[in-house]
């Protein structure tokens, strides 16, 4: 045996006795994940591909944030331009790409201030400062939070005390003390919860991992009239239905004339990958922050602040596609309805949708995986879809065409699932 025939023979047999990424993970990684039986190598536009080559349509997107789909070429092009020259340099300094990001981000939502992060979160924890600071400059008793039950703001101490969910709350109570819950869209119950002690009202416009249920605009104005009459900051958090995802730049959009709040929340879809977040405030709730009272080492970086500027020089040309597309698929999915009686709601704004069963769907996601498409499962039963930005109505059909596949092979247990 020659030396190159010695070296192909060596690489034939470490590859042949590679540990799989796969087991790597389940020997090292926390095991706080269960994820599917997937492994990515690839993507490009709505697809993604495995290490075997299978093809998968993305209707999940990373959970909201590959907003451009995959491999974007303008998105890939500044991603290398920006990582040649520079991509850390902490908030010690300024650099070329904050200034002008924080203003269209102001200018899009309508919010004079300006703070950037790395993950919703993030974004969530500084908002709940700037309502516990507000309500201390009033009150050391102004301290409550008021919050909504199937809420999720994030997993961290503080964004966990505000989340209304016991199965994420409860393995780490007690936490941070002061929050009430009240049921999404009851009006009465929060305007018995709201008092002279609530510091900050924080709501989901479309509660996401709850299930895609939208808030009414009756009770999205009420919050405002209950913040304005208890002088408490109204924080909107917009990590999954915001920038551009209902087809508006936020979803208080949507609404005729918007519902303005105090404090903005987002992330998501912002970096298309890349981590980053936002908070937008008033000057009102800016103010309480003063020099040295928050930070954060990598948010803002000049890497994560030009993607997002690209990120909204393509998000323009979007918005009504986004509308639109979403409308067909809602339109697409309410046909299958029809067709099996196990569909028991089409919930959604935009490209945010969920499609809730009378049983628990895990099955049906592990089916779609099998079939060439990403989807996920909320709440058990709540199928939801945050597909890119750039989903097409022949995307539609084809995801249509999956689910229908599937759906077809269904047996839905004799005892439905319990109502959440």
């Amino acid at each position: 045996m020659n030396n190159s025939e010695a070296v192909v023979e060596e690489k034939h047999m470490t590859t042949a006795t590679a540990v799989s990424p796969v087991d790597l993970e389940k020997q090292y990684l926390l095991q706080n994940y269960a994820r599917y039986p997937v492994v990515l190598q690839r993507g490009r536009g709505v697809y993604v591909y495995d290490t075997s080559g299978k093809r998968y349509l993305d209707l999940i997107a990373g959970i909201g944030v590959n907003a451009l789909g995959h491999a974007h070429p303008r998105m890939t092009k500044v991603i290398r331009e920006q990582a040649g020259k520079l991509i850390h340099t902490s908030n010690l300094y300024h650099h070329e790409f904050t200034g002008p990001l924080a203003e269209r981000m102001s200018r899009a939502s309508g919010l004079p201030r300006i703070f950037f992060c790395n993950s919703g979160t993030e974004s969530v924890e500084a908002a709940l400062k700037m309502a516990k600071a507000h309500g201390r400059r009033i009150s050391p008793d102004k301290f409550e939070l008021i919050a909504l039950d199937n809420s999720f703001h994030g997993r961290t101490l503080g964004a966990l005390s505000v989340t209304g969910q016991e199965a994420y709350r409860g393995p780490f109570e007690p936490l941070v003390p002061g929050a009430h819950f009240v049921p999404r869209n009851d009006v009465t119950a929060l305007e018995q919860a709201v008092s002279h002690r609530t510091a900050g009202i924080i709501v989901e416009l479309v509660q996401g991992e709850g299930g895609i249920y939208p808030l009414t605009e009756e009770y999205i104005r009420k919050t405002r009239e209950l913040a304005d009459r208890f002088n408490a900051l109204l924080i909107f958090d917009e990590i999954q239905c915001g920038v551009g995802r209902t087809g508006t730049y936020f979803a208080y959009q949507l609404l005729d004339p918007p519902v303005m709040p105090d404090v903005m929340v987002t992330a998501k879809p912002m970096g298309c990958g890349i981590p980053l977040a936002v908070v937008g405030a008033s000057e009102r709730a800016a103010e309480v922050l003063g020099a040295g009272s928050h930070g954060t080492t990598f948010g803002g970086n000049p890497l994560a602040c030009r993607v997002g500027l690209e990120f909204f020089d393509i998000l323009d040309e979007l918005l009504p596609q986004i509308s639109n597309v979403g409308s067909y698929f809602r339109m697409r999915l309410t046909e299958l309805q029809r067709k099996y009686s196990f569909i028991k709601e089409i919930r959604g704004v935009g490209l945010m949708i969920g499609v809730e069963l009378e049983f628990v769907a895990k099955q049906v996601v592990l089916d779609c995986i099998e079939q060439g498409m990403l989807i996920n499962v909320t709440h058990g039963t709540t199928l939801r879809a945050l597909p890119p930005y750039i989903l097409t109505e022949q995307d539609v059909d084809r995801a249509i065409m999956i689910l229908n596949r599937v759906f077809k092979k269904t047996k839905p247990p004799a005892e439905p699932a319990p109502a959440h």
